[in-house]
């Protein structure tokens, strides 16, 4: 596989690309799995899922500046932004303790979306290029996280599709374990 893809490996390109756009992080399975029936390097399709979180940031940023724009004017959303910093600094406590540091933001990408990652940092007081780079970091450990375990299971399952519904399946299943199981581990007071 050659790093500089070919005119024939064109239309996969664009249709990974069209896939990775997909919000929910659904299609990281499926273009991870067309990228490579399409004969794309792995750097290419790592390539293009940066590309897909720069478009991301192109039409996210003037929206989240919007928001915060509006949110200083209008006293309800003025409260929805002070519950939207309270729970930021909740789930940030969590990863480290103090508050949301950048390690915290690309723990919050990571594990919710790098538009959340985005508007922790903003809500953090990180400007533009600290707060996108902390959450399109957290993004990319997800992206690498599901298309090495989207390869490896498509070597034992042989079928692409079962591949990446048992991926998708697992994507959101086991969050909600993981979550349940802290839940059951946290002592109650006075116990």
């Amino acid at each position: 596989m050659s790093l500089i893809p070919s005119s024939s490996q064109l239309p996969p390109l664009f249709s990974v690309l069209k896939l990775f756009l997909i919000p929910v992080g659904g299609g990281i399975p499926a273009g991870v799995l067309l990228a490579r029936a399409g004969g794309l390097a792995w750097p290419v399709t790592t390539l293009l899922y940066l590309l897909s979180d720069l478009i991301l940031v192109l039409a996210f940023e003037p929206c989240l500046r919007l928001l915060a724009l509006v949110g200083r004017r209008i006293s309800l959303l003025a409260r929805v932004v002070a519950a939207i910093k309270q729970a930021t600094a909740r789930s940030a406590e969590r990863f480290s303790g103090t508050g949301a540091g950048p390690i915290s933001l690309v723990m919050i990408s990571f594990g919710v979306d790098p538009m959340t990652g985005r508007a922790s940092a903003l809500a953090g007081g990180y400007g533009f290029i600290a707060g996108w780079a902390f959450a399109i970091a957290g993004d990319m450990l997800y992206f690498a996280v599901i298309a090495v375990t989207t390869l490896q299971l498509n070597t034992y399952i042989k079928d692409p599709e079962t591949t990446m519904l048992v991926v998708l399946a697992a994507m959101f299943l086991v969050p909600v374990l993981v979550r349940r199981l802290r839940s059951a581990q946290v002592p109650l007071p006075g116990r």
